[in-house]
């Protein structure tokens, strides 16, 4: 059975267990220094990795949360306390991307909309065309073989040993007349 204190005294607010050389984030006063120190070093780093307001702050929590309950492990020989809390956060982060990884259904509206933008959105029939127009223009300034080997190569994205073997030259021949032909292009004028 637990003895009352009078209530003058300090006492551990924590688990039992904590000794002279804990973390002292199970008093009062303890947790204070670490909030006023610590709490926005903390959610920065949760904000940086995590991208969400709440979700960091739910990590800022659950380190404190976990930083209380482990108290007494604190080994100051290994580091101070700050150290001791920035790694407990990195293993917090690191549970919650684990968590958000295998249930991707569970996304925010704003994630949505960007989500669905990036897969949705591309460029419209009319800046497809002027930039087909433009590299087919581009492409006929230069000579037969570099223009053959470059649309092989890049545009079809074939293999140079595959060219090499239908035009029945060496290897190093496509590849030489490939590069040529990108250092020819961008040489030339844009608006060409």
């Amino acid at each position: 059975m637990r003895t009352l204190r009078p209530l003058g005294q300090r006492a551990a607010t924590g688990p039992p267990g904590c000794t002279a050389h804990c973390a002292r984030l199970c008093t009062n006063t303890g947790i204070a220094a670490v909030l006023a120190a610590d709490k926005a070093l903390l959610h920065w780093r949760a904000m940086r990795r995590l991208g969400d307001t709440g979700l960091a702050e739910h990590a800022v929590q659950e380190t404190l949360l976990r930083g209380w309950k482990a108290c007494a492990t604190y080994n100051p020989e290994r580091g101070s306390v700050r150290t001791w809390l920035l790694t407990i956060e990195r293993n917090v982060l690191t549970d919650i991307a684990r968590v958000r990884a295998s249930r991707p259904g569970d996304a925010h509206w704003d994630e949505l909309g960007d989500v669905a933008e990036a897969r949705c959105a591309g460029p419209d029939f009319a800046e497809a065309i002027s930039n087909g127009l433009l590299v087919d223009e581009l492409l006929a300034r230069l000579p037969e073989p570099q223009r053959d080997a470059v649309v092989q190569v890049i545009l079809r994205d074939r293999a140079y040993q595959d060219v090499a073997a239908d035009f029945g030259v060496p290897v190093g021949t496509v590849k030489t007349r490939v590069h040529y032909a990108l250092r020819s292009l961008r040489r030339l004028p844009i608006s060409a």
